[in-house]
């Protein structure tokens, strides 16, 4: 048998639930971050292969290079009939 005294666990303090809020948040933010970063690579790959020769965005970064208003009036369309249909 012993013969200690239990000893009540202290509560931590408002410093102390602070810091271990701000470890929490700052982890959080890293994983988000680390997220974002993967996306945007991910993107970035896309984008560049996308850019290649014989690919849509250099098929369309031609096009707009020869006719700007016209590509501008196309565009323009294409807002109007996004935003109709909302």
């Amino acid at each position: 048998m012993s013969t200690d005294i239990p000893q009540p666990n202290p509560q931590p303090g408002m410093a102390e639930r602070a810091i271990d809020a701000a470890t929490d948040v700052s982890h959080t933010i890293g994983e988000v971050a680390g997220g974002l970063r993967s996306a945007v690579d991910r993107l970035t790959y896309v984008i560049d292969e996308a850019r290649k020769p014989g690919r849509p965005l250099s098929t369309v970064a031609a096009i707009t290079r020869e006719a700007p208003l016209a590509s501008l009036f196309i565009a323009f369309l294409f807002g109007v009939a996004v935003a109709r249909r909302r």
